[in-house]
C-alpha cells in the first residue's frame, strides 16, 4: 500500500510539473492572434511577410492556416533573404513563384527588388508579418519589415507584427552602432551590433521614433507573445528549434555568432562550408595554437578556445567558402557561460590577435568589415593596433544612447 501511495504521488508531481511547464512555455505572437484576434482580418484581403519559420507550435503554416480562414482572402506571400523555405543561401538572388499549398503569388523581397511595389500590394488591406529573427542588426530580416512598414504606410495598408523570440536574450545589447554613411540593407537604422529588441519593440520602435523613410508612419499592430521574459534564450522559450537559415545550426552557433560574423569582413574563413559554421575560423596561414594559448590568456568572460584544423567544403547552402578543400588551422570556439559572454568583444578580440600573429598575411576586406560593422572607425584602430579593450570602449556613448530611446518600447519585463 505504501509503495502505491507513493507512486500516486510522484505521478502527481510528475502531472503537475509538466502541466506547469506546459504554462510556461512561450506562446508566439501568431498564436495568440489565431486564438483571439482574428476579427482584425475578417472580410479583408491580405499578404504575408514570412518564410519556414512562421509555424504555430501545431506544426501548419500561418499562411496555411490564414488561408482557410472564412471571410479573409490570402492575395500575396514576400519572403526575405534565404527565402520562403528559408533553404537558400546568404546573398543569392530569390526569384518570384507561386506558393504550391495556397496557390498565391509569392514574391521575393531578396533580389533586384527588396520592397514590395504598388502592385504586388495592389488590393491587400492588411500585411502581416510573421519571422523569426535572431536578434542582431545585420541579419536582414528586420530591413525586409522596415521596407514592408514603409510600403505600406505608402498605400495606407495596416501591418500587423505577430512577435517572435529572439534568438538571443532580448536584454542583451552591444557593439558599435550603426552610423548614418554606413546604412544598407545590412543596416538601415543607427542601432548596435546586438540590439535587443524582438520584432515587434523593434517595429514599434522605428514606427513610432519616425525612423522609416521621410518620417512615414504606418498603421501598426502587435501581437505580443505570452509568458516571454527579456531573460530568455531561445532554447529557455519550449519552442521547437528551427534554423533562421541554413548557416545557423544551432544555439551555439547563434552564441557566438554576432562576434564572429565580423570575420566574414576578412581573409580569414569563418567556417561556412564546414559543420560549425561561426563557431570554428581560421586559414592556412594561421598558427591555432598560438591563436588559441593567446585567445584563453584574454580571460574573456564565458569563453574558451582549442585549436582545430579544418577543410571547407561546398555545401547545398555554401557553393564557395572561403578556402574551399584548403586546410586551414584555427580554434574552435566554445562558450561556457553564455550569460556572462560578450561576442562582439570577444569578435574584436579575436581579430585583433589574428592581426598580431600574422601581420604579413592577414587583410580585413573594408567594405565588407565597415557594413558589417557599422562603423569605419572600428577597422581604422584595429589597423592601427589600438587594443581590443580601448575599441570596445568606444561603443559606450552611443550605445547609452541608444538604450534611452529602445527602453521607451519595450514590451516584455
Amino acid at each position: 500500500m505504501k509503495m502505491s501511495i507513493t507512486f500516486i504521488i510522484i505521478l502527481t508531481v510528475l502531472a503537475v510539473s509538466i502541466s506547469a511547464s506546459a504554462q510556461e512555455r512561450v506562446k508566439t505572437g501568431d498564436e495568440i492572434f489565431v486564438e483571439k484576434y482574428l476579427e482584425l482580418i475578417k472580410g479583408k484581403s491580405i499578404g504575408i511577410v514570412t518564410n519556414h519559420s512562421g509555424l504555430l507550435p501545431n506544426g501548419r503554416h500561418i499562411a496555411d492556416v490564414l488561408a482557410k480562414v472564412p471571410g479573409v482572402k490570402l492575395v500575396a506571400l514576400f519572403g526575405p533573404e534565404h527565402g520562403i523555405r528559408g533553404n537558400v543561401p546568404d546573398a543569392e538572388i530569390i526569384p518570384n513563384s507561386v506558393d504550391e499549398k495556397t496557390g498565391v503569388p509569392v514574391y521575393s523581397l531578396y533580389g533586384d527588388v527588396k520592397q514590395p511595389t504598388a502592385e504586388m500590394l495592389r488590393d491587400i488591406d492588411v500585411l502581416i508579418y510573421d519571422i523569426q529573427d535572431v536578434g542582431v542588426r545585420f541579419y536582414t530580416f528586420i530591413s525586409t519589415m522596415q521596407l514592408t512598414m514603409e510600403a505600406a504606410a505608402v498605400n495606407h495598408i495596416k501591418f500587423i507584427v505577430l512577435d517572435r523570440p529572439d534568438m538571443l536574450r532580448p536584454d542583451m545589447v552591444e557593439g558599435p552602432v550603426l552610423v548614418d554613411s554606413l546604412r544598407s540593407f545590412v543596416g538601415m537604422q543607427p542601432i548596435p551590433s546586438v540590439y535587443g529588441m524582438t520584432p515587434g519593440e523593434y517595429a514599434t520602435m522605428i514606427n513610432e521614433e519616425h525612423m522609416l523613410d521621410a518620417g512615414l508612419k504606418v498603421d501598426l499592430v502587435v501581437i505580443k507573445m505570452g509568458n516571454y521574459r527579456r531573460d530568455m534564450w531561445y532554447d529557455q522559450t519550449g519552442l521547437k528549434w528551427i534554423n533562421p537559415s541554413p548557416n545557423l545550426p544551432n544555439m551555439n552557433t547563434v552564441e557566438v555568432y554576432p562576434g564572429t560574423v565580423l570575420i566574414e569582413g576578412t581573409n580569414v574563413s569563418e567556417g561556412r562550408g564546414t559543420d560549425h559554421p561561426f563557431e570554428t575560423i581560421g586559414a592556412p596561414y594561421i598558427n591555432g595554437d598560438s591563436l588559441a594559448r593567446l585567445m584563453n590568456e584574454q580571460h574573456l568572460a564565458g569563453v574558451t578556445f582549442e585549436p582545430v584544423d579544418f577543410t571547407p567544403r561546398a555545401l547545398p547552402w555554401v557553393a564557395d567558402p572561403k578556402y574551399n578543400g584548403k586546410l586551414c588551422h584555427g580554434v574552435k570556439i566554445t562558450v561556457t557561460d553564455r550569460n556572462n559572454f560578450r561576442p562582439v568583444e570577444m569578435g574584436i578580440y579575436l581579430i585583433s590577435v589574428i592581426k598580431s600573429l600574422s601581420p604579413a598575411n592577414f587583410e580585413i576586406r573594408a567594405d565588407d568589415f565597415d557594413i558589417l560593422s557599422g562603423v569605419a572607425d572600428m577597422r581604422i584602430l584595429l589597423e592601427s593596433n589600438v587594443s581590443p579593450q580601448e575599441i570596445v570602449s568606444t561603443w559606450n556613448k552611443r550605445i547609452n544612447k541608444f538604450r534611452e530611446t529602445r527602453d521607451k518600447y519595450l514590451l516584455y519585463r
